[in-house]
């Protein structure tokens, strides 16, 4: 158990390879994991590789100003059907990619993707749209 933000930060800055696992692996307190959201941002994105986190924290990562981050959560498979679905509408494309491109995207998600203004979203949804058949 990841028992402070320090904590936190201390795995993510070490060399050795089970502390940076830990980091992706081991299970925080919501108040840590709200800690390091608001004290440091630029850990945010790493946060969001955790897979412990809860849907409420992916939620709130989902709505983050840094397209690095949305774009992690928007490849995570314990992505709620909503957060996918608000994402596959971001303002970045290659969040709107990695949303296409998760395995639990809903069908309706991927087919209104199927229009996206990028060529390669639209690709990507139309792909995994054809596997519904």
């Amino acid at each position: 158990m990841i028992e402070s933000a320090e904590e936190f930060i201390r795995l993510r800055a070490s060399q050795d390879p089970r502390d940076y696992a830990r980091a992706a692996q081991e299970p925080a307190t919501h108040e840590v994991w709200l800690a390091v959201i608001r004290d440091h941002p630029d850990l945010r994105r790493w946060v969001a590789h955790n897979k412990t986190l809860s849907s409420e924290l992916l939620r709130i990562l989902a709505a983050d100003v840094d397209p690095a981050v949305r774009w992690v959560v928007a490849m995570r498979r314990a992505a709620p059907p909503e957060v996918l679905r608000a994402l596959a509408a971001d303002p970045d494309v290659s969040v709107r990619g990695r949303v296409a491109t998760n395995a639990k995207t809903p069908e309706v998600v991927l087919r209104q993707m199927t229009q996206d203004p990028d060529e390669t979203v639209r690709a990507a949804a139309q792909g995994r749209v054809q596997r519904f058949r």
